[in-house]
């Protein structure tokens, strides 16, 4: 079972910078509006990107549209062997339907 974390916690981790926000929605939907430093690897992408991003100790949290396949991305980067046992993977419960603040805009940085 994937832990998912309220908007509110998740807004409060990314204040306090000690979480990464794996946004999985299509380029377009992240460039109009995504969670400050949001790392954006569409779902679709994420098996074959997974192995490049340079996974530490900080946790982890995918976002998606409602909520749901943000846990299918969770899992995935989860049961990845480069990703630390004590890492906390997470799905942001409701997706960005119910991400109630601030959004940064802009293209996509690299993970």
């Amino acid at each position: 079972m994937v832990e998912e974390l309220a908007p509110e916690e998740v807004n409060e981790r990314v204040q306090n910078g000690d979480v990464r926000v794996i946004d999985t929605r299509p380029p377009t939907e992240y460039e109009a509006g995504h969670i400050p430093g949001a790392i954006n690897v569409p779902l679709g992408d994420l098996p074959s990107t997974v192995p490049d991003i340079d996974w530490d100790d900080t946790d982890v949290v995918c976002a998606c549209p409602i909520g749901q396949s943000s846990k299918q991305a969770a899992m995935l980067i989860s049961s990845y062997e480069g990703v630390e046992d004590d890492v906390v993977v997470a799905s942001m419960a409701g997706g960005y339907e119910e991400w109630d603040f601030e959004l940064e805009t802009g293209a996509a940085a690299d993970a």
